[in-house]
Order: structure tokens, then sequence, then C-alpha cells
């Protein structure tokens, strides 16, 4: 494999235009991104409705934590799993069952006739979350070429960037409008025309791609995986609400030996027979090892910030969830421009130093909007906030794609869907450890029985302290991105590292290999075996 020497056969120097499957992987590419859009607005969409459920189907504070945690819980449990199907069953087909389930079980939020039906429905669009959001990465991987990954994942990270703090804003919206008298169910009815779309278009240009090799499911694996990940995340989850018992403890410290067990059984297993659930050979990459630490990290910051800065505007300074939705549009806007110029155009010339760019711009916006609450108090208003969030907008366009990026460019082929369901998961877990960690960093700082007029001066003052700890871990992630590749080669320009040499033979129009796994491809044209890899439908 090379992406600089000229393959051995007359066909190179006549490389005919891309074949119209090339063509049609753009059009695959906006599928699979809208699905990625669905769910993280889906992570987030819920909680300004909540009073609005509240309302009218009576639900208990229970339902309501079950309502809200069952999709984090349930998409974190399966999307290892999920990932790994992909590589076994195809991609492809991961992504439309997963789509096809997700769009079902929106129906079914929004038609349902009562808080149990709602908190089952949250559960199964969560679980079939899981079968889809690891194709989307392990898609791009498996479909696109090297070389036109760095834009590919610009959009990526302006999808992450818009996903962000879209939900909230959109929730306020549906909510607010009470479209035809249905109250908070539009925010899950909405995904029903985008879902059948994705659908329908998604098996059209949508390439199939999966493992080359013969891999099965590990069922034990899925068992510990998922077990671990419940054990872990559970107490995370819900843990404030109920006090932090003992048992929660517990749980978290019994995960650390399930994952230790799976570890063990996983490395047994690869010897055995080569399809482990969690590929460990992956760890041995340094780009993938290292982006999943950052990953991970990232996930904590980010955890910790968004929630203490919705508690903080609605609850502290009394903001309405719409104000408090458009009060992020700056921090979205500049997530989107800086991502698509990070992976395009800076981290081919500056590499990583771009990712420490951005956790140190990241941090410098923290502490400005610290001083900025300290300085303004309660009179603080959107517009204010507008500067310290651009700032960090950009810090994290300059992060979240190319990190993608990152982690999944040395992965092999036949693992980009295990690769893609363990940064999903680490990112899930970073998320549920910052939630986690706001009630000591956040509630800690905020004393009992505040009277009225307390309570926003505390809020404030919560959210202040919170912020130097998300600057604290926005440093430690900049030590933690020297163990990343100091520049990408899979960005040098027409370039493809993953183009196979093969036999001349083979080039003069004997069968190739299916370059993304579904068996030998009719080689009718030289000229394609010798240029872009023929995607099978």
């Amino acid at each position: 494999m090379t992406s600089s020497a000229p393959l051995p056969s007359p066909a190179v120097a006549s490389a005919p235009a891309p074949a119209p499957s090339d063509r049609r992987r753009w059009f695959a590419l906006a599928i699979v991104m809208t699905a990625a859009f669905m769910d993280l607005v889906d992570v987030t969409i819920v909680n300004i409705a909540i009073p609005s459920i509240e309302r009218d189907t009576g639900a208990s504070f229970s339902s309501i934590q079950w309502i809200v945690a069952g999709y984090a819980l349930a998409f974190a449990a399966g999307l290892i799993t999920g990932g790994r199907l992909g590589d076994i069953y195809g991609r492809k087909r991961l992504f439309l069952i997963g789509i096809g389930g997700f769009t079902l079980a929106s129906a079914l939020c929004g038609f349902a006739a009562n808080p149990e039906m709602l908190v089952a429905s949250r559960l199964l669009q969560g679980a079939t979350a899981a079968l889809m959001v690891p194709q989307v990465l392990s898609i791009v991987h498996a479909t696109f070429p090297a070389h036109e990954r760095g834009k590919v994942f610009g959009l990526f990270g302006a999808i992450v960037g818009l996903g962000a703090v879209s939900g909230p804003l959109l929730g306020a919206l549906l909510t607010e409008w009470n479209i035809a008298g249905l109250e908070w169910r539009p925010i899950f009815l909405i995904n029903l025309p985008v879902g059948i779309i994705g659908l329908v278009l998604g098996s059209k240009y949508i390439s199939e791609s999966k493992s080359p090799k013969a891999l099965r499911l590990d069922l034990t694996g899925v068992v510990l995986v998922t077990l671990g990940m419940l054990m872990l995340i559970y107490p995370l989850t819900r843990g404030r609400e109920l006090g932090w018992p003992l048992w929660g403890y517990l749980s978290m410290a019994g995960s650390v030996l399930v994952f230790l067990v799976l570890v063990l059984f996983e490395r047994a297993k690869g010897s055995r027979d080569g399809s482990p659930l969690v590929e460990l050979s992956l760890f041995r990459v340094r780009s993938f090892a290292a982006g999943i630490a950052v990953q991970l990290t990232f996930g904590i910051g980010l955890g910790i910030f968004f929630l203490v800065w919705t508690l903080y505007m609605q609850q502290g300074l009394g903001w309405s969830a719409l104000k408090a939705g458009t009060t992020g549009i700056p921090f979205s806007v500049s997530v989107s421009v800086a991502a698509g110029l990070s992976v395009q155009k800076l981290v081919p010339r500056f590499g990583r130093k771009v990712l420490q760019a951005g956790a140190l711009l990241m941090a410098a916006g923290l502490l400005l909007y610290i001083w900025e609450s300290g300085h303004y108090g309660m009179e603080i208003t959107s517009w204010q906030m507008a500067l310290p969030l651009v700032v960090m907008g950009v810090g994290m366009g300059l992060i979240v794609a190319p990190l993608a990026d990152a982690v999944l460019s040395e992965v092999p082929k036949e693992h980009s869907g295990s690769a893609s369901g363990l940064f999903n998961t680490v990112q899930q877990m970073g998320n549920a450890l910052g939630l986690g960690l706001v009630s000591v960093v956040f509630f800690g700082a905020i004393g009992d029985r505040l009277t009225p007029a307390q309570v926003g001066p505390a809020f404030a003052d919560a959210f202040e302290q919170s912020l130097w700890w998300v600057a604290g871990v926005l440093l430690v992630i900049f030590v933690v991105m020297f163990a990343l590749p100091a520049r990408p080669k899979q960005h040098v320009e027409g370039a493809d590292e993953e183009a196979v040499e093969a036999p001349a033979g083979e080039l003069a129009g004997g069968p190739a290999e299916n370059p993304l796994g579904g068996g030998p491809v009719a080689n009718d044209d030289a000229g394609e075996a010798a240029g872009e890899p023929v995607l099978t439908h």
C-alpha cells in the first residue's frame, strides 16, 4: 500500500472520470450526517420540554428522570456492539435498521399515551441510535479515500457544532409554538419525515461495506460491555437525584472489575478465533489510543459545561428556554465555521498544533466568560456572552473534526465499525462522568436553604467555579494531545494510503477484491481498478 508511487500499469496514465458511484457517495454522506444530527439533537431536545411533559402526562419525578436518562443509558450501552455488528453484517444494513428503528421509536414517543410508554420508547430510541450512529463514521472511513476525508470530517465537525446547541433551541421553539395543540409531542414527531427520507435515500445511495474477514458476534463480550457500561453510567446519571447511595459507588467500582474481565476475555478470544467484540489491537495504533484519551477527557469537560451553562441561564438568571437557546447561536455558528477550516486548511499545514490551539482557545473563552459573569453579575445580557461563546466555539471547532479524523485515520477498514463504536462510547462515558462531576463542582458550591434573592447570585458563583474546572480539563487535554501524530499523513492532497497495489493481471482486467469488503468486484474497466475503488450497492 502506498500513496505516492504510481501503479505499474498503463491504465494509470489515462484514468477515466470518476464512476457515477463515486459521485453518489456525497449523497450518502448527506444522509448519514443528517442521521448523526438527529441523534445529537435528541440527546438534549427533551430537557426543554420537561415542564410540558409533566403537565400533559402527569409524569412523576422518577419517570421524568428515566425519560431523560433512558436514552443516554441505552445509547451508551449499545454503541460498541452496534459498531461491531456493522463490521460483521454490513454497515449500510445496520445503518438502515438503526434509522428505521429510530424513526419508529420517535413515533412511539410522539404518540405515547402515558409516562411508562414514553420511557419504554426512549429506551428503544437510544438502543436503535446505538445501531445507527457508529455506522456514520465507519461508512465515511470505508467509503471516502484518505485525501477526501479532511473535507468530510470538516462537515462532520460542523454538524457536531450545530447539534450541540440546536437541541435546546429546537425544543424550545417546537414546545412554545404548540403546533396543532400537540404541546411537547412535535419534538419527537419531527424525526418522522427526516427518518423516512433517510431510510429511502439511504437504501439507494449508501454503499455496502463490511469487514473482509469472516467475523462472528462475540455474545459474551456483548454481555460484559453492556453490563459494565450500565454499572458505570446509571449511577452517574441518576446519582445526584438519588442522593448518591452506597450501591451507586459499589456499582461504579464493580464496573472497573467488569471491564478488566472484558479485556482479559477479549484478549483470549482474539488469540483464539480473531473475532472479539472489542478489537484490542486498535489500542496499539498510537493515533487511535491517544485520540480516545483526548475524546474521553474532552467529553468530561463538555458534560460539565453544557449542563451548568443551561442551569446558569435558566435557573440562575431566570431566562426563558427560548432566550437561553438563542444565546447559544454564536457558539454553534463558530464551531461549524472553525470545524470546516480546521480540517481542510489548518491541520494539513500545522498538524496537531491546531487541536492544541483549539484547547487553549476554549480555555481562554472560559476565562473571559468567568470575568464577564463576575463583572456584569445578574445584569449580564446575551450579546455580552457572545464574545466568550465565539472564542470557545472556534476552539471547539478546531478540535472536534480533526479529532474524529485522527482517531480513525490509521484504523484498518475491517475494524472501522468497532473503532467508531469505541470512539462514540468514550464520548458518552466522558459526558456521563462530566454530568456526575456537576454535582460536586456546581451543586456543591450552592448552599442549602437559599432565599429567592440568593438563588441567582449563588448559581452565578457556582457557574464561575465550574468553569475553572472545565478550563483545567482543557489544559489536561492540551498536554495529552502531544501523544497525537504531529502531522496526519492522510491529508496530503491527492494521496490515498489505502490504494491497493493489485497485481498487473488484476489491473489488466482480472477480478479485483472489493476494498469495502463485499467480496470480489467485477472489474469491467481497467481504469476503475487503477483509479477510484468500485463501490457495491
